[in-house]
């Protein structure tokens, strides 16, 4: 079974589609070898062999060293290859595929292989989300890969029909991302694949198909132990499609627009479109294009807006030819980031035409912006200054996984807007496609990134394996295929690279990527974030930015970070801005502080920021970190610390925090937890303390004002428990139980208003903010009574049946008056009645090896999360139960409409 649409998913005009794009995801067989030496003998390539524990290495051994290869396997290598060609500039560093078809007589890749008793899987999948986790110090996979059983090799099948008529078509299959080094046969033969697991690739799958039958797809992953600083998930993540056109058509993501000269009155759109002939014959063809307005649904409404003039080619057989032209829209609708603009968009319509017959018809969705690039001011959008209130983003959606889902990370982004963020960084890969839409019609900046590593490792199997071989296909890939999206405003060949490390000979490697970065686009300015590297060193002068990675704000040097082992540096924008007063500077990494939602531990630091330790900060114990949003890693700053950093230096133009959510993997301090402690929101969805002092810094005209902590301390009466309030205004007066405890102002590159010394009383605490002397905001928090009820509550009250939207339902344990028990850990039990699937449940609580498919999870700190699906094709209400011993239950109805 599959889903068809058109060209670019938009909706299609009502004459027989020219060319068709089917999304493959149903009907799939997937298969994971218990373990690696079950496995079959079918590799990319031979690497190096490590213990299965999560370093890479056995105790003995150094932290670089190779303890073994692989032998007595097929390497498939010569045959993969081929794949990158299209994407490899000098013809003659182009692969030439082997004779010879390895595999062709593998059980699994053969159409009669019975594969019944495989697991029935929809796409997108992530094999390991479901678990089990893996605790303790010496499991297979440790706390920085998220604990879940990511590696390993698998094999997914599906069978499909190509009709007699697309005899004579050019087919090909269409793969998002597949984690990772994927290889695919058709009908028995090997038709090529691609091992970075974030990249999006094409293989021509037309000499294999077989047109009026059935066809049998079979594609092996084989996921590495140790590839990765955080989860990567595995197997057929993201979407895979077939798409069928003409011999004759435009080429993989085959038009580039600009936008190059943009005014309120016109604004100039240069179009490029690649065609290929993919004939025996030679095609004289037309390429006429037009263009429409998008609605804020993205779909295409109202007349044309602009034509291009037609272009003409004269193409020989198997020849791709390039054409170029130019256009003006009047009066045009401007992208830009809101809330001072809007994210307007387009869509060009091309249609090739061979002696007035439609051979191809193209959708190529754009917006009209002019961006600018100011050393002293920062990033400009349509002559307007945009400061980067932004945050870092990791591929997983938490309780799903690393399987993207487009309601999902819409959620993630309409909170992070909430927040007050306007961009996004990509961290540190190739988003899914379908996010870039998303950020594109919510008017986010994009910061979009490829690479963690470039031939210097930071695990032993990551992508350092296949950086000589694949490094210019994957970005050359990466760029066309974002290219048309407004969003992205940049381009980040590397994070963190040790290429930083290595004086002109990393140099010579970022110069590389650089170049090709401005030859597939020159547009837009490229980056590469540092954490090391220096003003007076090789590598910054080769980007077009200088891009810093906690850097800029100082690195062990405020006086709580005193005492550290490893770099300590003083704040570097004034270094960085000296050396290069011609280049935007940006903290494309700062903060990571680190935070339990709802975890309250005293004594609390008296500093603006302090490295989190045990004992301060920080309980071992628990593997909780104090929510006071005070302590951070032992290199990064709070975010009061950043702000005032950030001000001093106004010629920065802003920056990204670290991170905007949790995710799985990476949970410093504490690698026997999960996920990662760095979200200002919390893995399930959740709000930490922290979303108000952001909220209260970036939005400074939304009255607000935030309490913490929660005052539910019984065994604390009489004791200082510190009392700090975050608002949008610029004072505030608290009171305990009706009394004054004190009005106070923020002074000078202040963010927080503090009350330390108050002695826990039960009762009320409430907070009065003002604003240029006028009442501003208030909040309350009160002490909450035994649990009592829980509550549910939807994201959204009605969901699309399709199998694919879904609601979030956040489950609140309440005391008699309704108020939140903050403390409570009752047992939650899920149950679903009606046309829905309960997708999995989760509590933000980074310690949990609760696996996510459960219908039962402890509160943490009196929340919990149900993901609801509606049952594609199935329209009804959906009843969502849930109880805990004890307490009165929650009933919430969600509909499903068709």
């Amino acid at each position: 079974m599959a889903s068809r649409e058109g060209s670019s998913g938009l909706a299609e005009s009502p004459q027989a589609p020219v060319r068709e794009r089917v999304l493959l995801d149903k009907g799939w067989r997937f298969m994971k070898y218990a373990s690696k030496e079950e496995a079959d003998g079918l590799i990319y390539d031979v690497r190096p062999e490590i213990k299965d524990h999560e370093d890479g290495r056995p105790a003995d051994a150094k932290p670089t060293e190779a303890v073994a290869v692989e032998s007595d396997k097929s390497v498939l290598k010569p045959w993969i290859l081929p794949t990158a060609n299209d994407f490899i500039k000098d013809p003659a560093k182009r692969f030439r595929r082997p004779s010879g078809n390895p595999g062709g007589d593998f059980p699994f890749v053969q159409t009669g292989f019975d594969d019944s008793a495989w697991q029935a899987v929809r796409l997108p999948h992530d094999w390991a989300i479901e678990g089990p986790f893996m605790a303790g110090e010496d499991a297979a996979v440790g706390g920085g890969m998220g604990r879940l059983p990511s590696p390993g090799v698998a094999w997914y099948r599906n069978k499909f029909d190509i009709p007699a008529s697309d005899a004579g078509k050019s087919i090909f299959l269409d793969i998002d991302g597949a984690m990772s080094y994927a290889m695919v046969w058709l009908n028995g033969h090997l038709v090529g694949g691609w091992p970075y697991g974030y990249a999006s690739w094409r293989l021509d799958i037309t000499p294999f198909v077989v047109p009026g039958g059935e066809n049998q797809l079979a594609i092996r992953v084989d996921n590495p132990p140790a590839s990765s600083r955080w989860y990567p998930g595995g197997g057929l993540y993201r979407n895979v499609w077939l798409t069928k056109t003409h011999p004759v058509h435009i080429g993989q993501w085959g038009t580039r627009i600009t936008t190059p000269q943009v005014s309120e009155a016109a604004a100039r759109v240069d179009l490029a479109v690649s065609i290929d002939n993919d004939s025996d014959k030679d095609a004289a063809v037309t390429a006429s294009t037009e263009i429409y307005v998008l609605d804020a649904e993205g779909r295409k409404s109202g007349e044309v807006v602009a034509r291009f003039a037609p272009l003409h080619a004269a193409l020989a057989a198997g020849e791709s030819a390039e054409l170029e032209s130019t256009v003006t829209v009047e009066n045009p609708r401007l992208w830009g980031p809101p809330p001072t603009q809007a994210p307007n968009r387009y869509v060009a319509v091309t249609t090739l035409e061979q002696d007035g017959r439609t051979l191809d018809r193209y959708e190529t969705r754009f917006g009209i912006r002019e961006l600018r690039f100011d050393a002293e001011r920062g990033v400009f959008v349509n002559g307007e200054r945009i400061y980067l209130q932004g945050a870092n983003q990791h591929h997983d959606l938490g309780a799903l996984g690393a399987a993207f889902n487009v309601r999902a990370a819409e959620r993630q982004l309409e909170m992070l807007r909430e927040m007050g963020a306007n961009a996004i960084r990509i961290a540190h890969n190739p988003p899914a496609p379908e996010l870039l839409e998303l950020t594109d019609r919510m008017g986010f900046l994009v910061v979009n990134e490829i690479y963690d590593v470039w031939e210097r490792k930071k695990t032993p199997l990551d992508f350092h394996l296949i950086f000589p071989d694949w490094h210019e296909p994957d970005l050359r890939a990466f760029i066309r295929r974002d290219r048309n999206h407004p969003s992205v405003i940049m381009w980040s060949v590397g994070n963190e690279v040790g290429e930083q490390y290595t004086d002109e000979s990393g140099a010579a490697v970022a110069q590389r990527l650089h170049e090709i970065a401005k030859e597939e686009d020159p547009t837009r300015p490229t980056a590469a974030a540092m954490n090391y590297a220096k003003p007076h060193m090789p590598l910054p002068g080769v980007m077009d930015t200088i891009s810093l990675n906690y850097q800029g704000e100082g690195i062990r040097d405020a006086p709580a970070y005193a005492g550290l082992k490893g770099i300590r540096t003083a704040p570097l924008y004034p270094a960085f801005h000296e050396a290069f007063p011609d280049k935007l500077i940006f903290s494309s990494e700062n903060a990571a502080a680190v935070s339990s939602r709802g975890e309250y531990l005293f004594p609390v630091t008296g500093e603006i920021s302090a490295p989190v330790k045990d004992g301060a900060g920080g309980d071992p114990q628990s593997g909780q970190v104090s929510a006071y949003e005070l302590y951070t890693t032992p290199f990064g700053s709070s975010a009061d610390k950043v702000f005032a950093s950030l001000e001093k230096h106004p010629y920065v133009g802003g920056g990204f925090v670290w991170s905007g959510w949790d995710y799985l993997g990476e949970p410093t301090p504490y690698y026997s937890s999960r996920s990662s402690y760095f979200g200002v929101i919390d893995l399930a969805g959740f709000r930490k303390d922290r979303f108000y002092l952001y909220q209260s810094h970036w939005r400074p005209d939304l009255p607000m004002a935030h309490i913490l902590p929660h005052w539910n301390w019984p065994e604390r009466v009489g004791q200082v428990t510190p009392v700090h309030v975050f608002t949008s205004g610029d004072e505030a007066e608290l009171f305990l139980n009706d009394e004054s405890l004190g009005r106070k102002k923020k002074g000078k590159h202040e963010y927080r208003l503090r009350w330390d010394q108050v002695k826990y009383q039960p009762g009320e605490l409430k907070v009065v903010a003002y604003k240029d002397g006028e009442v501003w905001a208030t909040d309350q928090v009160h002490t909450a009574g035994a649990p009592a009820r829980l509550d549910a509550e939807a994201d959204r009250p009605v969901i699309r049946a399709d199998g694919r939207d879904l609601a979030f339902v956040t489950v609140k344990v309440v005391d008699e008056a309704g108020r939140l028990a903050p403390r409570a850990d009752s047992e939650l039990r899920f149950t679903i009645e009606g046309p829905g699937e309960l997708v999995a449940t989760d509590n933000g609580d980074p310690t949990s090896m609760v696996s996510f498919a459960s219908a039962e999870r402890p509160a943490f700190n009196g929340l919990g999360l149900a993901i609801v699906r509606a049952k594609a094709g199935q329209a009804g209400e959906i009843k969502l139960t849930v109880s805990a011993e004890g307490l009165q239950d929650a009933v919430i109805d969600i509909a499903a409409e068709g």
